[in-house]
């Protein structure tokens, strides 16, 4: 049986999915946020679209059925199982910028989008093209009445999951979440699994 591959704590990588694989993200401790970004393999300039896809779905939480559309109104990945039900496709991923400002932390990690940045050179994906990632097991609380919003400890337990169905032949980029924030202060590992489609 395939094993999932870990991605260390405040790392990330990037890999090719082709049409009808499946893409499992797991939370092997819980309570860790990991950042999902994808491009059109045919042409990188076609990535994932958080206006699109919340625009579509009409609703913030996206979940088992959803769609995750591109900035083409394409269908790149759908969910077909989610163990926890609660993630987050606001907010960007989080950068040298992002602890500067938040954590005025004055010798910052490179975070997500630096670890997406350089995972994704190789297929040549700039950082001005890296999109709003959809953040896996982030829990990110809206208030009603004012639209004020925390970021709050991730639902996920250990081992808890999400699956994605490629609905195109995609490059992926996959992190560890690196803010501290996102995780419960504290850093730990993502797993993923991928699944090839059995061509007939």
């Amino acid at each position: 049986m395939k094993q999932p591959i870990t991605i260390p704590p405040r790392s990330g990588t990037a890999f090719r999915l082709e049409k009808g694989d499946s893409l499992t993200v797991i939370d092997p401790r819980g309570e860790q946020v990991s950042d999902l970004v994808a491009f059109s393999a045919a042409d990188v300039r076609e990535a994932i679209s958080s206006g699109r896809s919340l625009d579509y779905a009409s609703k913030l939480y996206l979940t088992t059925g959803d769609a995750i559309y591109s900035n083409r109104s394409n269908i790149m990945l759908r969910i077909v199982e989610d163990k926890v039900g609660r993630h987050d496709f606001l907010l960007t991923p989080c950068s040298r910028e992002t602890f500067k400002i938040i954590y005025r932390d004055e010798n910052p990690h490179q975070g997500c989008f630096g670890n997406l940045e350089v995972a994704l050179a190789p297929f040549g994906v700039g950082p001005d093209q890296i999109p709003i990632a959809f953040n896996c097991f982030m829990n990110v609380v809206i208030h009603p009445a004012t639209g004020v919003f925390t970021v709050e400890a991730p639902l996920s337990r250990p081992a808890d999951f999400i699956k994605f169905r490629a609905e195109m032949d995609l490059v992926v980029g996959l992190t560890a979440c690196s803010a501290l924030q996102s995780n419960n202060h504290a850093f730990k590992p993502i797993a993923y699994l991928v699944e090839r489609w059995a061509k007939t």
